[in-house]
């Protein structure tokens, strides 16, 4: 019994992952995502390829072992060694596509898919081709669908400056009890200049389902005492 992958098995497996993670690359690079297509394609197709060198050098060990059995006790093969330092591996090239500016944190998610991809590709290269498929249907349910079909709402930081704080402050919270909008914290400061003062709150804010921040920034910034309005990701 021929115990090594076929030149066809190679082909198939390879493909696979080429395609599976290019389709997971495009939909990060339509989003303008750090990693996109060709980045996705080469995890998933290394890691397949290291996958497959790891069935190989089983399949080695195993033909080995037939042909000099007085040797079994000194052949050994991991098939898990080569697989631990792809997931290890991998983590450091997720990190590089994380962001963080001014407490906000950006690529998490791309950071996953190509920690993902790269399961994927073990999962090819290793010829679990059930196993390869449902999770790439997962994949692509949860870079695409999920986030339609289940939508959670963030609490969020608002930062508000603006002059002439009495009726200002007035306008504000007539504004967020008129749109159901729930303040959770507030934090307060005041700047001193020499003809006038500008004050700025920070609120904590719970958004109805059918309110976006865009929304309230728009209709708050019409107002003249408001100076300046920012999202301040918690």
């Amino acid at each position: 019994m021929e115990v090594h992958l076929s030149l066809n098995e190679i082909v198939i497996r390879l493909v696979m992952a080429l395609a599976m993670g290019g389709v997971i690359g495009t939909e990060r690079e339509y989003k303008n995502r750090p990693a996109g297509l060709r980045t996705h394609m080469l995890v998933c197709l290394g890691a397949t390829i290291i996958a497959l060198t790891q069935v190989e050098i089983a399949a080695e060990s195993l033909q080995q072992a037939r042909e000099f059995p007085e040797l079994l006790s000194a052949i050994r093969s991991d098939q898990t060694r080569l697989i631990a330092q792809i997931v290890s591996g991998v983590g450091f090239l997720g990190a590089g596509t994380i962001i963080v500016s001014n407490r906000s944190i950006k690529g998490l998610t791309t950071a996953a898919s190509i920690w993902t991809v790269a399961g994927l590709g073990i999962a090819i290269g290793m010829g679990y081709y059930l196993v390869a498929i449902c999770s790439f249907v997962g994949i692509i349910l949860s870079l695409t669908v999920i986030n339609r079909v289940i939508r959670v709402n963030t609490l969020k930081k608002m930062e508000i400056r603006y002059v002439h704080r009495s009726e200002t402050k007035e306008f504000i919270l007539n504004y967020f009890h008129e749109n159901g909008i729930k303040v959770e914290t507030l934090d307060f400061d005041v700047e001193f200049f020499e003809d006038h003062r500008v004050y700025s709150n920070v609120y904590t804010v719970d958004l109805p389902r059918k309110m976006t921040y865009s929304q309230v920034m728009e209709d708050l910034s019409r107002y003249k005492n408001i100076t300046k309005i920012r999202i301040v990701d918690i």
